[in-house]
């Protein structure tokens, strides 16, 4: 941690600290533009695999009809 290396190059000048604060705020977007766009990535991959599907896949019954738990919901709304 004991580097002889200067913070800023030893350069303080106003166009130099600007030109710092620029990059990093240019890296910093570009991260967050990888995040984001990976996720809508993703979600764009699950789509076409959807698509892929046959259509019988999309007209099944859903398998677990009490996954939501809407009555509960009901009954709480109900009692107030």
């Amino acid at each position: 941690m004991s580097e002889d290396k200067e913070v800023f190059g030893g350069d303080f000048s106003r166009t130099n600290l600007r030109a710092q604060v620029r990059n990093q705020m240019l890296i910093g977007a570009g991260v967050a533009f990888g995040l984001v766009g990976g996720v809508v990535a993703f979600i764009y991959a699950l789509i076409f695999i959807g698509t892929l599907l046959p259509p019988e896949s999309k007209e099944a019954v859903d398998p677990t009809p009490d996954s939501f738990s809407a009555y509960e919901i009901t009954q709480l709304v109900d009692r107030a």
